[in-house]
């Protein structure tokens, strides 16, 4: 017979949730700072870097931050090309990850706005999209983005993808 350690023993589970359970859909705007995760695996080899998540659409931006916070980033989020563009004047982000299709401003738009800002000229970028016809990835790149990755993505490939800009 197997006996509990303790009469108040609790099951113990591990904190923060898991990160799948972490993709419901947000009920706050997305319009935030997420700062990295702390005990993070890439925190124990390098600093934290921050990440500008673009996307007009909350759920987007909340599960890329999700997952980019898991991965050690400090995280802020815009929900306009505009305010992208005013936060990157105000901090410089070691990625940018947009959307393109925005209304008034696009991501075509904002990639060429940033890359003419100083120091914002070897910064990765990367078009998170559902535009996938044969010309949009072209597109992009001529835009300044680094990468096209088309909706839906997968977690660990956007991940190595990114490490490896």
């Amino acid at each position: 017979m197997i006996e509990p350690r303790s009469s108040n023993a609790l099951l113990s589970f591990p904190s923060p949730l898991p990160l799948c359970s972490q993709f419901l859909p947000s009920q706050h705007r997305s319009d935030q700072s997420y700062p990295a995760r702390k005990g993070s695996p890439a925190e124990d080899f390098q600093p934290a870097r921050s990440a500008l998540v673009v996307d007009d659409v909350a759920d987007v931006t909340d599960m890329l931050s999700v997952l980019l916070t898991h991965a050690g980033y400090d995280v802020t989020c815009a929900s306009t090309a505009q305010d992208a563009f005013a936060r990157a004047r105000e901090h410089h982000f070691d990625v940018v990850i947009s959307d393109i299709g925005m209304p008034e401003m696009n991501g075509y738009e904002l990639a060429k706005a940033l890359r003419s800002l100083p120091g914002y000229e070897r910064v990765p970028m990367v078009a998170v999209t559902g535009y996938s016809m044969f010309d949009d990835r072209s597109s992009s790149l001529t835009a300044g983005f680094n990468e096209h990755v088309t909706k839906p993505i997968d977690p660990r490939a956007f991940l190595d993808l990114i490490e490896q800009l």
